[in-house]
Formats: C-alpha cells, sequence, structure tokens
C-alpha cells in the first residue's frame, strides 16, 4: 500500500511539473485531473480496508459508517472524473479572454476538485492517526459523512451544468427563459438538501483564513434565528426586548449551534428556505447597532469628516453636457413613497474647504454616540481635492446603509485622499424599483451641483459600488446618458448584479452551497426590489403600536414636506413656462432615447400615495423608442432629446427585452456559427434531459441510478415573473446597445467563487462587443461581499485594495497594466506580499512562473482535530504537499 502511495504521488509530482512548463496559462495552477482522482481512490481504498477487518471491534459501527462512506466516496467519483476532465476540455470557451480564465462552469469544478481536495485530506490524516489511542473514529466518520453528501449535492449540480451547456447557445452562460431548464433548477433547489454544506462543509471552497468567519456569522444566523422563530409565534413580543435583549439571547443560544454542525446546517437550512426577506433585513442590519458600530469604527481608519447628512428634496438645475446654455431640471425622487430627503454620508481623511461650511451643517442629521466630525483647536483645512468618489452600497437592496461598509471606505478616502460621498438609498421592499435608483440619480446630480460643499473641485468623479451597488452605478450612468447630463469618469463594480431575473446559469448553481447568498434568500432580495414580494403585505400586519404611530408621524410631516414642495414647484413651474427644461421625476425611466413631455396635467409629485406606486409600476412597464439619441465619442450623450413632442410618444411596448422581442438591439442573444469541432467538444460533454419522461408531472433532471439527497421541508420559492425584472434600469446586462455605448469606462471586481460571477462576465462580453472600455479582474477564494469583510484576513483587504486601485485609476485617468487584467490569485496569509510587474511589457515565462509560485501560495493545512472549524479548505499547491 506504501508503495501505491509513493506511486500516485509521483504521478501527482509529474502531472504538476508539466502543468507549470506549459506555455498555455490558465491563471492558477491547475492540477491534473487524473492525479486527483488516482489520489483519491488510493486513499479511499486503503482505509476502507483497514475500517473493514476492524469493524467487529469496539468502534464497529463508526468503523462501518467509515467504510460506507468511502465506499460511496469512491462510486460518485467515478462518474464525476469524466464529466470534470470534459469540462475541463472546453471550459475556456466561456471566458472573457484567454488573460481571464473565469466562469461559472470553472468555478464549478473548481468547488469538485476543492471537495476531492478535503476528502483526501482528511483520508491522510485518518490512515496516519487511526492507531492511535486519541482517535476519535465518530468524529472522522460524521466529518467524511458530509463530505460525502456534499460531494452528492456537487454531482448534481454538474449534472445540471451539463444540462445548460446543452440547451444554451454557444457562448452563453445564461439560460435565456424563466421557463424550462431555469424552472427545472428552481423545482431541484427547492427539494435538494443544503444542510451538509452549512454544518461541517461551511465554507470548503474558500480560503482558509475567511472560514472561522463564516462559521461565526453562519453561528449567530441560527441563534438569532431562534428569537426570530420565537417573535413569529408570539411567544415574545416585538417591543418586549431591547436590541441588546435579542444580542444576548443569541449569543446564549449559540453554544449548542457551535459544538453540533450537523445541527447548525439543519437549522441554517430552515432558515434559507422558509423565512421572509424581512428576517435577513434585520440580521444583515445587526452591524449597524451602536455596539457594533462603535467597535467596528475604533478598529477602522481615523477621518477628520465623517457626517450624516439629509438633503432636502428640491428640485434644482444642471446644465446639459451637449449644450450649457440649456438647463435640466432635476426633481427629487418620488416613486412609491412620496419625496422625501435623500440620506447621505460624506467621509474626508483630511478636512477640506467647505466640508465645514454652514450650508452642510444645515444638512447633517445628528446619529448619536460618536462625534461624526474631529476639529480640533487649530484644525487646518486642506484645498478641495479634484476627486471625489460617489459610492452605493450593496446589500441586495433590502438592507445595510453606509455604517455597514465605513471601514473600507475610510481606507479609500485616506489612501486616494478624495472624499468618499456614499448613498443610503431607500431599501424595499417598503421602496423598490425604481426608488433607490432615483435617489442615487439624484445624490450624483446633487453633488455635481454642490460640489463646493463636498471638498471637491468638481473635476473628476467615479461611481463605486459592490454587488446591488454595483448595479446602481451603472444604471445611474445609463440614466445620466438618456437625460445628457454629467457623465462620471468611470465606474468600479465589485461582484455587480447585472441580471435581476431567474435565469439560470452555472455561476448561480453554487447558491446551492454558498453560505452569505443561498438562491431563496437571493431571490426574496429581488423579489421585494421588484415590488412582486408575495409577504410584503403580510409583513405589514406584523407591526408594534410604537411602530404604528412612529409611521404615521412621519407620514404627516412627510406630507406636509409634500405639500409645500409641490407649491413651491407650481410657482417655479409658473415663472419658467418658456424656458427649455425638462423634469427628470416625470421621465419614464424605461426611455433611454427620448423624453416624454411635460404635461400641463399634475404632476408625479401631486398624486396621492395610493395612485403613485400604481402610475410608477405602469411607468416601468413601457418605453419608448422614437427620437433616438446620438451617442459622441467620449460618452456623453447628445441633447436633440429636448425636441420631443407628445405627438412622439404615442408608440410605446413593452421593453421586456427577451429573445423573442427585438434580438438585434442585444447583441448578448445574438449567436456566432460555431466551429464543428467546437460543436464536437460540447456534445461530448452536454447531455440532453433523459428520455421518456417529457410529459411527465415532474421530469426527471439526472441520469437513471443517480438521484440527490432530499430535504425533510421544501423551500419556499414563489418565484413570480414581472417584466420589471427585465427593465434595462434593473437588469443592465439586457439593455440594448444604444444604451450601453453611452456608458464610462468600466472596472469590474468579480469573485471566482460568486453565484453572480457570471453576470459580470458575460455584462463584460457585453460592453467589450459594442466597443465600451471594459476591465475585469477575478479574485480567488472570496465569496460575494468581501468588501465588507475587509478587515478580516489579508485576503480581503487586498481585495478591497485591488477596487482601490481601480478607482484610482479612473481618477488619475491611468489605463490599468496588461497583468492586472488577468486573474488574480490573492496571496495567502502565511505570505510575503507579491510584487507585479506594472509596465506594459508582457511577463517572461520565467517570471510568470515565479508569479505563480507568490500568487498560489504553500504551507500545510490547519488540522485541528477537536476544534469547530474541522480542516482548513487545501489550495492547489498545497494539495502538493497533501498528495506528496
Amino acid at each position: 500500500m506504501a508503495s501505491a502511495k509513493k506511486a500516485g504521488s509521483g504521478v501527482l509530482e509529474k502531472a504538476v511539473n508539466r502543468r507549470r512548463s506549459s506555455k498555455h496559462k490558465e491563471g492558477p495552477i491547475a492540477m491534473d485531473t487524473k492525479a486527483v482522482f488516482t489520489a483519491l481512490y488510493d486513499v479511499c481504498e486503503e482505509n476502507a480496508n483497514f475500517f473493514s477487518g476492524a469493524s467487529k471491534g469496539q468502534a464497529g459501527d463508526a468503523a462501518q459508517r467509515l467504510v460506507d462512506a468511502m465506499t460511496t466516496i469512491q462510486e460518485h467519483a467515478r462518474s464525476l472524473e469524466p464529466v470534470i476532465s470534459g469540462f475541463a476540455a472546453i471550459y475556456h470557451h466561456f471566458d472573457f479572454d484567454p488573460h481571464i480564465p473565469a466562469n461559472g462552469y470553472r468555478s464549478l469544478v473548481k468547488v469538485v476538485r476543492c471537495c476531492l481536495l478535503h476528502i483526501i485530506h482528511k483520508g491522510r490524516y485518518i490512515t496516519s492517526n487511526r492507531r492511535s489511542i486519541f482517535f476519535r473514529a465518530s468524529h472522522n466518520a460524521a466529518e467524511m459523512e458530509a463530505y460525502c453528501s456534499a460531494l452528492c449535492q456537487l454531482r448534481a449540480l454538474l449534472y445540471l451544468a451539463q444540462r445548460l451547456l446543452h440547451d444554451n447557445s454557444h457562448g452563453n452562460l445564461f439560460f435565456q427563459e424563466e421557463s424550462g431548464l431555469s424552472q427545472s433548477f428552481l423545482r431541484e433547489y427547492t427539494s435538494m438538501h443544503k444542510g451538509c454544506f452549512y454544518g461541517r462543509c461551511v465554507g470548503f471552497q474558500f480560503t482558509p483564513a475567511i472560514r472561522p468567519c463564516l462559521q461565526s456569522i453562519v453561528i449567530s444566523l441560527v441563534a438569532f434565528g431562534d428569537y426570530y422563530k420565537k417573535l413569529q409565534s408570539g411567544i415574545v413580543e416585538a417591543g418586549d426586548v431591547a436590541p441588546y435583549g435579542v444580542a444576548a439571547s443569541s449569543f446564549l443560544t449559540s453554544g449548542k449551534y457551535a459544538i453540533d454542525p450537523e445541527l447548525r446546517g439543519q437549522e441554517y437550512e430552515r432558515i434559507t428556505q422558509n423565512l421572509d426577506v424581512h428576517f435577513w433585513k434585520t440580521f444583515w442590519n445587526v452591524t449597524e447597532t451602536e455596539v457594533l458600530s462603535s467597535l467596528v469604527s475604533m478598529t477602522a481608519t481615523q477621518v477628520k469628516v465623517n457626517r450624516a447628512l439629509s438633503v432636502p428634496a428640491l428640485p434644482f438645475d444642471l446644465p446639459l453636457t451637449a449644450d450649457p446654455t440649456h438647463m435640466v431640471t432635476v426633481s427629487p425622487p418620488a416613486a412609491h413613497i412620496g419625496l422625501g430627503p435623500v440620506q447621505m454620508r460624506l467621509i474626508s481623511y483630511e478636512l477640506r474647504e467647505g466640508q465645514d461650511s454652514e450650508k452642510l451643517l444645515a444638512l447633517c442629521r445628528s446619529e448619536g454616540g460618536t462625534i461624526s466630525l474631529s476639529l480640533g483647536l487649530k484644525t487646518t483645512r486642506s484645498p478641495p481635492s479634484p476627486w471625489l468618489v460617489l459610492h452605493f452600497h450593496g446589500g441586495g437592496f433590502v438592507a445595510q446603509t453606509s455604517k455597514s461598509h465605513e471601514p473600507y471606505l475610510r481606507s479609500w478616502s485616506q489612501d486616494l485622499n478624495a472624499p468618499v460621498l456614499s448613498v443610503d438609498y431607500s431599501l424595499a421592499p417598503e421602496a423598490p424599483f425604481p426608488r433607490a435608483l432615483e435617489e442615487c440619480f439624484y445624490a450624483y446630480c446633487w453633488a455635481i451641483k454642490n460640489h463646493n460643499l463636498l471638498g471637491w473641485t468638481g473635476e473628476r468623479v467615479c461611481l463605486a459600488g459592490d454587488s446591488a451597488g454595483g448595479n446602481l452605478c451603472v444604471t445611474v450612468s445609463m440614466r445620466a446618458a438618456a437625460h445628457g447630463v454629467r457623465m462620471p469618469d468611470g465606474i468600479v463594480a465589485a461582484y455587480p448584479a447585472t441580471l435581476l431575473t431567474v435565469y439560470a446559469s452555472p455561476s448561480r448553481l453554487l447558491t446551492l452551497m454558498d453560505p452569505l447568498l443561498p438562491l431563496s434568500v437571493l431571490a426574496r432580495c429581488l423579489s421585494a426590489y421588484a415590488g412582486t414580494d408575495p409577504q410584503v403585505e403580510k409583513q405589514v400586519e406584523k407591526v408594534s403600536t410604537f411602530s404604528m404611530v412612529r409611521r404615521d408621524t412621519a407620514l404627516l410631516l412627510r406630507d406636509f414636506k409634500q405639500g409645500a414642495s409641490n407649491w413651491i414647484n407650481s410657482l417655479l413651474d409658473r415663472g419658467s413656462a418658456d424656458s427649455v427644461r425638462k423634469s427628470i421625476s416625470e421621465v419614464s425611466l424605461t426611455s433611454p432615447h427620448a423624453d416624454p413631455p411635460v404635461s400641463g396635467k399634475a404632476s408625479v409629485n401631486s398624486l396621492e400615495k395610493g395612485s403613485l406606486k400604481c402610475q410608477t409600476c405602469q411607468d416601468l412597464g413601457t418605453h419608448t423608442n422614437s427620437c433616438a439619441s446620438n451617442v459622441q465619442k467620449n460618452g456623453s450623450q447628445t441633447a436633440n432629446h429636448l425636441s420631443t413632442t407628445p405627438d412622439n410618444h404615442n408608440s410605446i411596448l413593452d421593453i421586456t427585452l427577451t429573445p423573442e422581442s427585438k434580438p438585434e438591439d442585444v447583441s448578448f442573444f445574438l449567436c456566432k456559427e460555431v466551429d464543428s469541432s467546437v460543436s464536437e467538444s460540447f456534445s461530448s460533454v452536454a447531455i440532453p434531459p433523459p428520455g421518456g419522461e417529457e410529459d411527465s408531472e415532474k421530469p426527471r433532471e439526472f441520469p437513471e441510478g443517480f438521484e440527490p439527497l432530499r430535504s425533510e421541508q421544501l423551500a419556499e420559492m414563489n418565484m413570480q415573473s414581472s417584466p420589471i425584472v427585465r427593465n434595462p434600469y434593473m437588469s443592465p446586462l439586457l439593455a440594448p446597445d444604444s444604451m450601453l455605448k453611452g456608458l464610462p469606462p468600466i472596472h469590474i471586481v468579480a469573485c471566482h467563487l460568486d453565484p453572480m460571477l457570471d453576470d459580470s462576465v458575460m455584462f463584460a462580453k457585453r460592453l467589450r462587443n459594442v466597443g465600451q472600455p471594459v476591465t475585469l479582474c477575478v479574485v480567488d477564494d472570496l465569496p460575494h461581499g468581501f468588501l465588507s469583510l475587509s478587515q478580516v484576513s489579508r485576503e480581503t483587504r487586498e481585495a478591497a485594495n485591488l477596487c482601490m486601485e481601480r478607482i484610482r485609476d479612473v481618477l488619475t485617468m491611468k489605463d490599468p497594466p496588461p497583468e492586472m487584467r488577468k486573474h488574480r490569485k490573492l496571496e495567502r496569509t502565511n505570505q510575503k506580499p507579491s510584487v507585479t510587474k506594472r509596465d506594459h511589457t508582457p511577463l517572461s515565462q520565467e517570471a510568470v512562473q515565479k508569479e505563480e509560485g507568490l500568487f498560489v501560495g504553500g504551507g500545510a493545512p490547519v488540522v485541528d482535530e477537536e476544534g469547530l472549524a474541522g480542516f482548513y479548505p487545501p489550495t492547489t499547491s498545497e494539495a502538493e504537499k497533501i498528495l506528496a
């Protein structure tokens, strides 16, 4: 057996060396698939034989469990090996370019390989310690069973990926219909077992440094779910427990989930499948409580200015880019909840001129607790910065504010030497689309108008955002282009959500195991933003008396402000009837090419609350295709739309932008001719649906003889289809080419293991196809939302710094070096910082190998059999040592 082990190690070593000397670089070193499976078979066979003879001893039950797990793992591996090899031969066809090897198919293969390496690692640990008197057979059996279950579910996901490959057109990562395969994936998700990914295997695919943090998040969430369950059942009243009591109660109940991974996984699965969006909204906002935010503030970069602003809802004018002699009236947001102030936060490392002016201080709102403006007796004021970062935070459109993102925003302000203005837009489900877009666009225009108050000269501005905020960065720029105002100088979008439909894609299959972005949670957030969440009305009834009084008082004050604002607007409209103006709030968001007429009737601001939401949704379902605007080379849009008359808007059509509507407007849906050899290689991997069951109510999705593990309780996945989700201002990936051509340069930073990876890859492809400047950088081993975890590990800090460098490139008008555009593997926590060649010359083969060694990292994984973290996931280079 030792000779077999040595032989397997020799095969692996030759495979890795051969891979290193290859001229075809795919980013991180990819291990030979055959060597991995050979090592897996060897370790499983050796342990199965050993424990088969020991099954009649004292640890007979645990030994038999180990034998069964090892045998089942080998069965799964034999079926997976040809599938993995097949995908490895074709997934490069879906990359953005040869230098950026990233797409959902690669991610799935990477996760499966990581699971296999985990099993090999654990198997080798068992082999080395199974004769020890301290060896816990039952614990190790539970570990192997957990990864055996995970491997089974991953096998099911690969089969679904083969279906995607079969049904999709060449080069497309998304299945372009909400029916068919997309419905099949939703149906399978509701019934497939997911608890194994949240117990002992939680975060196994990510970097070792991030896994303890993910475990803490999962434990905190299930403990918090206990309190929420009592609240729903009526055992605890909503106003009976203070936030501190909730935190204390959750802390006391977290112990049982920390010591019982199986219970933790089971409870986490229940929570993710059946609790509504309000639970996630409450949990994600826990980080914004006074105690936690104060602790974070103490460890973050100290800044001179940190002011929460409340900008009143007043209209103002901006000049048109094409013709500065004409003005455009920017009206305040009014969708769904009526007029109201727009909340922002100004962060500046240095106190700059204008940031302590009386006009700005009059806009500040009190937050209590910490002092938000630090002024000494002899404070020097720096001159205004030529740069401004306008930030839109993430949170699934339903949670968080700028306070949750302060740590990295403070660092950005210091490193960039520029103020940061973060927008606290209204959140769904109380304020669904397009309220957030309206507020962000209003904030962008207000910042340009009032740059002197922000310590900014007004020269260059960069939009930055993560996840939902990345979506808003793109859509705000699209709206600015459509209305002719100044465009931002660039966009930096971190793991943006560019397609808010339920279209299936290979990376979205990862939602089955992602601890931060499960599909059911993602679906609820998107439904809430689209205004189609059926649980919204039910939750409105679950409010306390105090909440009702507070809400009614706020509505009364808002109506008073709205009435006063309407009276002022009517006077302004009366005095400017002859001037050339356009009211942004009256513009239909779905019209990228022309502006609707300014009607003499009552404006949207004067509508009653009941009809306001109805009218907004009606506007969102339509758009006009008349009076197309010309796009200039600099990305700004001309102002010829000012000649629009009411007669030009009689032709209104539904903007679903599906392939059946107007595919010629969306190059994303146009399939190119495929080489016959490529088609043959695809056909060897892609599989059609199992035959003979197409007419059944529940068609079979997997090959005969295989069935994934099923959950005891089905997930609630009531996805309501709505044309709104295909609106280009909600799903910019579906925008016509004419809208994308007016965008500024876009820099996208994505995650290789992010369920939203395909959103970034396909959006970058679309921008490139229409000639728009775009860069795509993909980081490895980090989860969706790594910016919010920037203080957790070196990897997350470096990823946040990478986003900051992209912002610097926009502000300084520098093109990123070619190496920075490549697939990037962040270094491990036990490594020295890597050095990247900064000029535009290509790296030599020796330099590439040297750089690979720095990025891939080394060091044996940490094994803690008794600890809660289990064993850390091995990286590719670590696997060399594991299998050596």
